[in-house]
């Protein structure tokens, strides 16, 4: 059972960080060498391909938490690694929240004198998602080994 579980935790955890990692390193500036200066099209593509993404990734974030918590309660011998993770997943969950409902709805509306600061904005914001979501993922992998 709890081979399973680690499976899916792990397997989830490892989508989410390849789907950012992807999106950041792959698309967005494939995005931008693509549409060069046409900005508006740049965008118009950005927010069609991250349209209804929302709850599919609050989903996958719910699954992971719940599969963690199972695991945890498995196996508590790593316990305190669990913790950091929660707390490493939590802020990547914060920030994804403030994206989503926060940053998105001011980039979507936003002036194209705005637009700048906004996609420098999203770029770290993801970077730091990215970071804290592969930083609980290798831990998770650090304490299967011990």
């Amino acid at each position: 059972m709890t081979t399973l579980v680690a499976i899916i935790h792990a397997g989830l955890a490892a989508a989410w960080v390849g789907g950012m990692a992807y999106s950041l390193f792959v698309v967005q500036p494939k995005l931008m060498r693509f549409f060069g200066v046409d900005e508006d099209s740049r965008e118009a593509l950005t927010a069609v391909i991250a349209s209804g993404n929302r709850w599919k990734v609050i989903g996958l974030v719910a699954v992971i938490a719940f599969s963690g918590l199972i695991l945890l309660l498995l196996d508590n011998h790593h316990w305190w690694i669990h913790a950091v993770k929660a707390v490493l997943l939590l802020a990547a969950t914060t920030i994804f929240w403030y994206v989503s409902w926060r940053h998105w709805p001011r980039r979507v509306f936003a002036t194209s004198a705005e637009r700048p600061a906004l996609q420098r904005q999203l770029r770290l914001l993801a970077t730091a998602m990215l970071a804290l979501t592969a930083l609980a993922f290798a831990l998770g992998i650090a304490a299967a080994q011990s």
